[in-house]
């Protein structure tokens, strides 16, 4: 089977049989091992010097833990989407109180540093930055480097959602000053769901010292105290962690660059093959991601008919569009376990499937 969606993805053989352990005293000296392992190893991942925690949950439990644990109600916040998962980060901080200005880009488009630096021109009691590094909706990858630039001339808050980004694009933390990044295990970490992974710069430490969200299991300090004595504040998914750290040995043995190179390369083997098949990109190619591949589905394609057709007869599994998105694109998930000779199956699979799959 070609899992081939944006997320969960492919989990490499000595994850699965790592994650076939029996269970240990997460308040014991074995598990506190294992913790601090995968704290150290994901510092290098996240290219950063500051604080790195692991918390028990789904990549939107991360988003929310950024928001409480920066921000109090009715701080103005920026946010600035280009898709689904950018609208979804700024419903988590408005759903706490934040009174958030919503600088929403077309879906399919990147956000624009220069509109962000003029809203921030416009309302200089903004506090904090909500952006989205790789947009999965969409297939778009932001520029969070120039991003942040405007921002820290602003001298705001950056909390990013690095979600499907992390680990396979280039993100270096600390020299592009992001004060908190926040990503997931199913993604390219190659372990299943269930693991939120959050850095924290001595600035939203800062910001923290004064926020008044209500936070409880989401809670920074809680989280740094308990770390010093290697456990979690709440039990951890014990079975993910034995994963994630085998996982991050067999990243950071392949080097950062070299994952970042696999990545770029797997993605034009896929943009490449879709435009080969008579096909288009749903995004300006100059900003396409290089972990998801969005499609334009023409008005001829049936994209739910494609999508069966292609699992049942091929066993290559695809994602089909978002919300307004949705009919309209076809997306192919390559982040993590992945080679061209993946994407070169999948787009055998589509040449097949493709004159079958259409309406009417």
């Amino acid at each position: 089977m070609q899992l081939r969606i944006p997320g969960p993805t492919p989990c490499p053989p000595q994850a699965l049989e790592a994650m076939g352990r029996q269970m240990i005293n997460h308040r014991g000296g074995e598990f506190g091992k294992i913790l601090n392992s995968i704290t150290g190893k994901l510092k290098q991942a996240f290219q950063t010097k500051g604080d790195v925690f692991v918390l028990t949950a789904s990549g939107t439990g991360g988003l929310e833990a950024a928001v409480v644990n920066t921000l109090s109600p009715g701080d103005k916040v920026l946010s600035l989407a280009n898709g689904f998962f950018g609208e979804r980060f700024a419903d988590i901080a408005e759903e706490y109180g934040a009174e958030v200005t919503r600088l929403n880009f077309e879906w399919g488009k990147p956000v624009s540093p220069d509109a962000a630096e003029k809203a921030l021109k416009a309302d200089g009691n903004i506090k904090a930055v909500l952006a989205t590094h790789n947009e999965t909706s969409t297939g778009v990858t932001n520029d969070i480097k120039e991003i942040s630039a405007v921002v820290k001339k602003f001298d705001k808050l950056l909390l990013v959602d690095a979600i499907s980004s992390l680990g396979c694009i280039n993100l270096p933390t600390d020299d592009w000053n992001c004060d908190i990044v926040v990503t997931a295990s199913q993604k390219g970490w190659m372990v299943p769901p269930g693991l939120a992974m959050v850095s924290v710069s001595e600035k939203a430490w800062q910001a923290h010292a004064k926020a008044k969200m209500p936070r409880y299991y989401w809670d920074f300090s809680k989280a740094k105290d308990f770390l010093q004595k290697g456990q979690t504040p709440w039990t951890p998914a014990i079975s993910v962690f034995y994963a994630l750290d085998v996982t991050l040995d067999l990243i950071l043995s392949e080097g950062l660059d070299n994952i970042f190179t696999r990545h770029a390369r797997v993605a034009q083997t896929a943009r490449n093959g879709v435009k080969s098949l008579g096909l288009s990109l749903f995004p300006d190619e100059k900003y396409a991601s290089n972990t998801v591949t969005a499609v334009n589905a023409t008005d001829k394609i049936d994209v739910p008919k494609l999508i069966q057709m292609l699992r049942e007869e091929y066993e290559v599994i695809i994602a089909g569009g978002q919300q307004k998105l949705s009919g309209k694109i076809f997306r192919i998930g390559h982040l993590g376990l992945v080679y061209e000779k993946d994407i070169k199956s999948v787009l055998e699979a589509l040449n097949k499937a493709l004159p079958r799959a259409k309406k009417g």
